[in-house]
């Protein structure tokens, strides 16, 4: 079975075939997903999806993109808090970290630094692993999750976009490196040996559901049945056959999660 480690069920992308599609999961090999809040309002959304799903788990945080909920939500970060110590199946705090692609304003930025910041410190508080998102903003989010991991801080690089060297070096700080679609795609060059020299044992495989889907569904909406996809390419970059992939990247997502294999937290 596969371990989906990032998707976005509750999008709206999802509205029409939600039930249908979640339904078929099992069908078609994917054993356990992490469904990652982006919004105050998603992840209490993400968590009635694990509810629901005994293969599902939560994870509770605010994308960089969408921090005006933190800033408008006097107790904000403290909700965050109540539903990772009060969910049994919230495992991580995610998504957080910095998107500079679009954001070219100083003023928000700093915002932005300023909010993750807060959520890296509210993960260590309730022992979670984080969820980090980076986007043009390789070098700053190194940085600060280099100091995170002195503090004893773990978790996953999601959409790992850097080059193939910072790669190692988080790997060297004990985080996991999140590969997905990307990986299949002709211009996915640095992706692709990043796959390739990062040790295995540190990697773990996603879709970004509903974005970012492998070739040859580029463009299409992306869902956890297209991640056979991206764990074929890891396999033939590696030199590996496609079960040896499969099954160490879902040791690697139990572990950062501390999901086990018989695990179905009501």
């Amino acid at each position: 079975m596969i371990f989906e480690s990032h998707a976005h069920y509750e999008d709206r992308k999802f509205d029409s075939d939600r039930v249908e599609l979640l339904s078929m999961m099992k069908k078609k090999n994917i054993g356990t997903i992490i469904n990652v809040g982006t919004t105050l309002e998603l992840s209490r959304a993400s968590i009635d999806l694990a509810h629901e799903y005994d293969f599902i788990y939560a994870a509770v945080g605010v994308h960089p993109g969408d921090i005006e909920c933190l800033e408008e939500t006097p107790d904000g970060l403290e909700q965050l808090r109540a539903m990772a110590e009060s969910e049994k199946k919230v495992v991580a705090i995610g998504e957080i970290g910095l998107d500079f692609y679009w954001e070219k304003d100083e003023a928000v930025r700093e915002r932005q630094r300023y909010w993750f910041l807060q959520q890296l410190d509210l993960a260590r508080q309730v022992d979670l692993p984080v969820i980090i998102h980076s986007r043009d903003a390789n070098e700053e989010t190194y940085n600060i999750m280099k100091e995170a991991a002195a503090q004893g801080t773990h978790g996953v690089i999601h959409c790992y976009s850097g080059s193939p060297e910072m790669a190692e070096q988080y790997v060297k700080l004990g985080y996991y490196i999140g590969i997905g679609g990307v990986v299949t795609f002709k211009n996915g060059k640095k992706l692709k040996e990043t796959a390739k020299r990062v040790p295995l044992e540190n990697i773990l495989v996603e879709t970004d559901a509903p974005y970012m889907a492998p070739e040859p569904f580029r463009g299409e909406r992306n869902d956890s049945t297209f991640l056979p996809y991206v764990i074929k390419q890891i396999s033939e970059l590696r030199e590996m056959t496609v079960d040896e992939v499969m099954e160490v990247t879902r040791e690697n997502g139990r572990r950062l999660f501390n999901i086990t294999a018989d695990d179905r937290r009501a």
